[in-house]
C-alpha cells in the first residue's frame, strides 16, 4: 500500500511539473531562455560523448566531475535551483516524508537539465561499446544511477545551504564557501598550476576517479576488464550514496517544512534624532539583521579576497591592490535590487510623505557604512603587502569612485528596473528562492557589473595619465555618481511610488505579461536565442580577455599570461586583440540589452 502511495504521488508530482513547464513554454522570455541554456547543454552533452568516443578517459573523468560539479553549485547561483513545486505546497497532504520526498524527487527528474545530463551520461555506455556488447549493457543501470546521484547531491545541497541561511553563522559560513567556490571558476588555474607541476589532467583524473562522479566509469571500465568484484563496488557505492543522500534530503524537507520560525526580540530598539537618522539605523540594521542581507555582503568581500588572493599560489601578488574594488563591483551587482527585496514593505515608505528623499540618501548611507571601511582596509593593507608603489595612485584612485557610483547605482536600478521577489515574512524553507523572476534578477546582476566598473573609468584614466591626480578625479566622480543617481531615485521614487508598491505586490500584470510576450514573438527565435547567448556569456570577452590583459599592460606586469589570448601573441597584436575583444563583449552586451529594450517599450501602455 505504502509503495502504492509513493507511485501515486510521483505519478500526479511529475504531471504536475510538466503542466507547469507547458505553461513556462507560453512565456516567450523565458523560452528564449530555456532554449539557449538546453543549445548550450547539448553541445557540452555532445562534447562529453565525443571525449567518451575518443576513449580519453581521464579527460572523461574530468568531464563527468565538472556536470556534478555544475548539479552542485548550480542551483546557489540561480535562487535555488527550480523549485515549481514546493515541499511547502504539500505540507498539509497525509504524506510521510519518504513518499513526499519521492515524489519530488520524480518531479525534478522531469525537466530539461536531466534530460541533458542523460545525454552526457550516455558517454558511459559509448565507452562500454567499444569495450564489448556485455560491457554497453553493463553501463545502462549505471548511467541511471550516476543520474540519480547528479539530482540527489543538488537537492541536497540546496537543502543544506538553505538550513545555513537560518542563522547568523550559518549564512557566513555559506557566503564564504559560495565566493570560494565562484573565485575558483576564474581564478582557480593558479592553484592547480600551484600544486600540479607537470600532469594537470592526469592528476585531475586521479582525484576525480575517486570522487562519486567517477564511480560509474570504474565500473564500466572494471566490466571491460573482468573484474567483476570492483564493478559490484562501484554500483553499490552509487546505491548506498543514492539511498543516504535521499534519507538526508528527507529529514531536511521534514525541517523545513515543520520548523517554526518565531521572531527575536531586539537587543536595541531604533533611535533617530530625525526621518534621515531613524532611515538611516533601520538601514543599518537590515544589513545586520536580514541574513539574506548579510550573506550578500560576506559573499562581496569575501570573492574579491579570494579572487585576488589565489593568483598568490604561483608567486604573482599583482592582482592584491585589487581586492577591494572587486569586492565593491561585486557588492554593487548582489545590491541591484534593494527595493525589490522590501517587497509590499515599501508601502510604509510611501505612506510617510516626503520620506522618498531620506530613505533613499538613508539605503546609500547604509551601502557605504556595509562596504566601506572594509574595502579601504582591504585595498590598503594588500596594496602595502604586494610592494607595488605603481598601484597607490591606481587603487586609491579607482575606489571612491566606485564606492560613489556603486551607491549611486543600486538605488537608481532598484527604482527603475526592480524586480518583485517573495516578502521576507513569506519565504519558504529555501531562502535561495525569492520567487519566479531569478532570470530577470540574474539579468539585472550581470548589467551591474558592467555599469559599477564603467563608474571607475574616468579615474582610472586620469591615473593612468597623470599618477596622484587621479585621486581627486576619483573622489569628485564618486560623489557626482552618489549625489545625482540618489537625486534621480529620490525622484523616481517620489513620482511613481505606488506604481512601485503595485508592481512588487502582485507582479507584472497580465496585459503587460501578453504584450511583452506578444513583443517578443514579434523577433524571430534565432534572435532571442543569440541575445540570451549575448548577454550570458558577453563577459567572457570583455573582462578575462580585455579589461584584464589592459591592465596587465598598462601596469607593466609582462610575466603573467594564463589565459589571456592577447597576452599570448606578439606585442605589435596585443592591443589590436584586447581592442577587439572589449568591442565584442560591449556588443554583445549591447545587442542583448537593445533586444529586450525594446520588447520592454513595446510592452508599455504607450508603446
Amino acid at each position: 500500500m505504502a509503495l502504492g502511495l509513493t507511485y501515486a504521488t510521483s505519478q500526479t508530482l511529475v504531471r504536475m511539473r510538466l503542466a507547469a513547464f507547458r505553461h513556462a513554454l507560453k512565456d516567450q522570455s523565458r523560452v528564449s531562455w530555456i532554449g539557449t541554456g538546453a543549445l548550450l547543454g547539448l553541445v557540452l552533452a555532445g562534447g562529453t560523448i565525443w571525449v567518451a568516443a575518443t576513449g580519453d578517459q581521464d579527460l572523461l573523468l574530468v568531464a563527468l566531475a565538472v556536470w556534478m560539479l555544475g548539479w552542485v553549485v548550480g542551483p546557489l547561483f540561480a535562487g535555488g535551483g527550480d523549485e515549481t513545486l514546493k515541499p511547502e505546497y504539500f505540507s498539509m497532504l497525509p504524506l510521510t516524508p519518504r513518499t513526499l520526498s519521492a515524489g519530488l524527487l520524480s518531479a525534478a527528474l522531469a525537466g530539461v537539465a536531466p534530460v541533458i545530463s542523460l545525454l552526457a551520461l550516455l558517454s558511459l555506455v559509448v565507452l562500454g561499446a567499444q569495450l564489448s556488447v556485455p560491457v554497453a549493457l553493463v553501463a545502462l543501470p549505471v548511467v541511471v544511477l550516476q543520474l540519480l546521484c547528479f539530482v540527489l547531491a543538488s537537492r541536497l545541497a540546496v537543502a543544506v545551504y538553505g538550513v545555513l541561511l537560518q542563522v547568523r553563522s550559518g549564512a557566513v559560513l555559506a557566503a564564504v564557501v559560495n565566493a570560494f567556490i565562484l573565485a575558483f571558476s576564474a581564478q582557480g588555474w593558479a592553484l592547480i598550476a600551484a600544486f600540479v607541476s607537470t600532469d594537470v589532467q592526469g592528476t585531475m583524473a586521479s582525484a576525480a576517479r575517486f570522487a562519486p562522479s567517477g564511480w560509474g566509469l570504474v565500473a564500466v571500465d572494471a566490466a571491460g576488464g573482468g573484474d567483476w568484484l570492483r564493478v559490484l563496488l562501484a554500483v553499490a557505492g552509487l546505491a548506498v550514496l543514492a539511498v543516504v543522500m535521499f534519507a538526508a534530503w528527507s529529514t531536511l524537507l521534514v525541517r523545513r517544512t515543520t520548523a517554526s520560525r518565531t521572531g527575536r526580540k531586539p537587543r536595541r530598539l531604533l533611535t533617530g534624532s530625525g526621518p534621515r537618522d531613524a532611515a538611516a539605523a533601520k538601514e543599518v540594521r537590515s544589513w545586520t539583521r536580514d541574513l539574506l542581507y548579510a550573506h550578500r555582503a560576506v559573499f562581496a568581500v569575501c570573492y574579491g579576497l579570494f579572487f585576488c588572493l589565489m593568483p598568490l599560489a604561483v608567486g604573482w601578488d599583482g592582482m592584491l591592490p585589487w581586492a577591494g574594488p572587486a569586492a565593491l563591483v561585486m557588492a554593487g551587482s548582489m545590491s541591484a535590487n534593494l527595493y525589490g527585496s522590501d517587497g509590499t514593505a515599501l508601502w510604509t515608505t510611501l505612506m510617510t510623505p516626503g520620506s522618498a528623499g531620506p530613505d533613499v540618501r538613508a539605503r546609500q548611507r547604509a551601502f557605504l557604512l556595509v562596504f566601506g571601511p572594509v574595502t579601504v582596509l582591504i585595498t590598503v593593507l594588500l596594496t602595502w603587502w604586494s610592494g607595488s608603489s605603481s598601484s597607490w595612485p591606481l587603487v586609491l584612485s579607482v575606489l571612491p569612485a566606485l564606492l560613489g557610483g556603486a551607491a549611486g547605482l543600486v538605488v537608481a536600478t532598484s527604482v527603475f528596473a526592480a524586480v518583485p521577489t517573495t516578502d521576507a515574512h513569506k519565504r519558504s524553507g529555501n531562502p535561495l528562492n525569492s520567487g519566479e523572476n531569478e532570470g530577470e534578477t540574474m539579468g539585472i546582476v550581470w548589467v551591474m557589473l558592467i555599469l559599477v566598473s564603467l563608474t571607475a573609468g574616468p579615474a582610472l584614466v586620469a591615473a593612468l595619465a597623470w599618477s596622484w591626480w587621479g585621486v581627486p578625479v576619483g573622489v569628485a566622480s564618486g560623489v557626482l555618481a552618489w549625489w545625482y543617481l540618489g537625486r534621480v531615485a529620490a525622484d523616481r521614487l517620489e513620482q511613481r511610488g505606488p506604481e512601485l508598491l503595485t508592481l512588487l505586490r502582485h507582479g507584472r500584470s497580465t496585459t503587460e505579461q501578453a504584450k511583452k510576450t506578444a513583443a517578443l514573438a514579434e523577433f524571430p527565435r534565432w534572435r532571442r536565442n543569440l541575445a540570451n547567448f549575448c548577454l550570458g556569456f558577453g563577459a567572457i570577452p570583455l573582462f578575462p580577455q580585455a579589461v584584464v590583459p589592459a591592465v596587465f599592460k598598462l601596469t607593466g606586469n609582462n610575466d603573467t599570461k594564463s589565459w589571456f589570448l592577447a597576452l599570448h601573441l606578439d606585442s605589435r597584436w596585443r592591443w589590436p586583440v584586447i581592442t577587439l575583444m572589449a568591442t565584442l563583449g560591449l556588443t554583445m552586451y549591447a545587442y542583448g540589452a537593445l533586444t529586450y529594450l525594446n520588447a520592454k517599450k513595446a510592452s508599455r501602455p504607450d508603446g
